[in-house]
């Protein structure tokens, strides 16, 4: 949980393959559970659908005087009483590339919560995912093949489920670099409890293509609070090293100290290259934070907000920083 405590030691490879056999179990069940999320965010909202150059019948709407001549769908206008232009759809291919934080890390669960990190962080990716394929939109795992499409979500459940049998997916909590073309974005979900300075120049290697980013930190309850009271051991996932603590009680205030600077940290360099972050907790509900991504995505919130790092504890569902 503590960034300073992760050194780069390789846990047993045995622990990793029963860690990637049990994920690749569950993960029919996660796709089950994915889907139902989207289902139940899906009703009402619209798609990323929008007008623009293309071939494809978009609507009729009014004319309106600022309107060419030629633009008016006599056709249509000559069953009613008003003109109508006729538009199209805009058609310019869009990827949507989704990284998971597969790290040992992400597999916590506290006592406050029924769901590990990593298991709410494939559940929004999938979901997410669903919803763009039926918007019409290209998905892809950062680093691989984008599809749309019928079995596109299949496609990359099965991708997320092959890097959990590689041992280095289990140690590395960053993004990988990849090269992007255009109209293209990131959804990247993670802890992001790595320091900053090291997750600088993973983002900066996708922002310099002009991708837009948007990262999703997924946070057990505990991270936030410290809950924790009188003697208490803690343990850093990836490197195994193990630290006692007398009265865990007495280290909430620099605990929460120390998350609300490097949440601060965070919010400071993505407001640098114009990428957003939503925070999540695990123990809030899974469609909550899939609503908040897919407005996000569907470019419904225009303007920028910078708001101070959430309170420690505080359980809210997201507070977003740049656009």
């Amino acid at each position: 949980m503590a960034p300073d405590l992760a050194r780069e030691t390789p846990a047993p490879l045995h622990e990793l393959e029963t860690r990637a056999h049990g994920l690749a179990a569950r993960m029919p069940s996660l796709l089950v559970a994915a889907r139902r999320v989207s289902h139940t965010v899906a009703h009402g909202l619209h798609g990323r659908r929008r007008r623009g150059p293309g071939d494809t019948f978009w609507q009729f709407r009014h004319f309106e005087y600022s309107d060419a001549a030629d633009a008016i769908d006599w056709r249509r206008s000559a069953s009613s009483d008003h003109l109508y232009v006729r538009e199209r759809e805009w058609e310019a291919a869009h990827t949507l590339w989704i990284w998971v934080d597969l790290s040992l890390s992400m597999a916590f669960c506290s006592h406050l919560s029924d769901t590990s990190k990593l298991d709410r962080a494939i559940v929004l990716a999938l979901a997410m995912g669903e919803l763009l394929v039926r918007g019409g939109e290209r998905i892809g795992l950062l680093g691989g093949r984008a599809r749309t499409g019928h079995g596109a979500v299949s496609k990359l459940a099965l991708s997320i489920t092959r890097k959990l049998a590689d041992p280095a997916f289990a140690q590395d909590s960053l993004p990988p670099p990849a090269a992007l073309g255009q109209f293209s974005e990131c959804l990247l979900f993670s802890d992001f409890l790595e320091p900053v300075e090291n997750l600088t120049p993973r983002l900066e290697q996708l922002a310099v293509q002009g991708v837009r980013g948007h990262l999703v930190q997924i946070l057990d309850p505990a991270e936030e609070s410290l809950p924790y009271e009188g003697r208490t051991e803690f343990s850093a996932p990836q490197s195994g090293e193990r630290v006692i603590a007398g009265r865990a009680e007495s280290l909430r205030e620099g605990f929460h100290a120390r998350m609300a600077g490097h949440r601060q940290a965070l919010l400071d360099e993505l407001k640098r290259l114009n990428w957003s972050l939503l925070v999540h907790h695990t123990d809030r509900p899974a469609q909550q934070a899939l609503l908040a991504c897919h407005t996000r995505l569907a470019g419904l919130e225009h303007d920028y907000r910078s708001r101070p790092p959430a309170e420690p504890g505080d359980a809210k569902l997201a507070e977003w920083g740049a656009p």
